[in-house]
């Protein structure tokens, strides 16, 4: 099986993904690798050099946009920031943080509200590709303008525009937003906890794993939060059905944000 041999070889654990989303990802990296079958895409991904490295691609798309979904970065300067304030120093999680698009919208909502420089970010990806987009900072103009009314709606203080330059159809965010973010690669699925956190943001990343794959996220989650630290997730996602359910309190429950109230 694929994800068994890429697991035995490669250490990347997809074992637990969702069969749904899997399948159309395979499916979606035969086409593209001109591969007619599974087999013949096993084959690849184990013997050719850069084989892995181009299923990758496909298996960790990176779906996301700077202050998709509002509502949650409004909660987040709203509900969450006023008690991230009472701490000297912050530590804060971005897992699954892609090509780094909510990594920047969360360093310029601290900013804003006066946070950012008593704060490290760590943002983990298991893509390396991804990681070091995010690390460039670089992304294309014409998204620009969609990202500009999500910062506007999500309670946004100044023009958007101040924290970029735009050149060459692209635009690069100012440096200064990831001074204190340290990228690295992680995985949810076979790494530990690596730091106390006092909030992990997690958003359109645990729609892709299993209930035991969930389970094992949350723990992981659960044991980097501090007391009573917070916890953000996607819009389709949910803590209520998980072994940690009771672990967890709502802070603001339509925009996905939760409060941990036991050790």
């Amino acid at each position: 099986m694929l994800v068994e041999a890429v697991y035995l070889k490669y250490n990347y654990d997809f074992r637990d993904y969702t069969g749904a989303s899997q399948k159309r990802r395979v499916v979606a990296a035969m086409r593209e690798m001109g591969c007619d079958t599974v087999s013949a895409l096993q084959a690849k991904v184990m013997h050719e050099p850069n084989g892995f490295a181009q299923l990758l691609q496909y298996l960790t798309i990176p779906v996301t946009e700077m202050f998709r979904d509002p509502e949650y970065f409004l909660a987040v300067r709203e509900q969450v920031v006023p008690f991230l304030r009472t701490y000297p120093s912050l530590k804060i999680w971005v897992a699954g943080c892609s090509t780094g698009e909510e990594v920047y919208s969360l360093a310029i909502l601290l900013k804003e509200e006066g946070l950012l420089e008593r704060s490290i970010i760590y943002a983990t990806d298991i893509n390396p590709e991804s990681l070091e987009a995010a690390r460039r900072g670089v992304f294309p103009l014409e998204r620009m303008r969609l990202y500009t009314e999500n910062y506007q709606k999500a309670g946004g203080k100044q023009a958007f525009s101040d924290y970029y330059v735009a050149a060459y159809g692209g635009v690069l965010f100012d440096r200064s937003l990831v001074e204190n973010v340290t990228f690295a690669d992680h995985s949810l699925a076979t790494d530990s906890v690596f730091s106390e956190t006092h909030f992990v943001s997690c958003r359109n990343v645990l729609i892709y794993f299993n209930r035991r794959l969930q389970d094992r996220v949350f723990g992981l989650f659960h044991e980097s939060l501090c007391h009573r630290g917070f916890l953000g997730l996607g819009s389709k996602e949910s803590i209520d059905f998980s072994s940690y359910a009771t672990r967890f309190e709502p802070l603001a429950r339509r925009e996905r944000l939760f409060r941990k109230v036991s050790p």
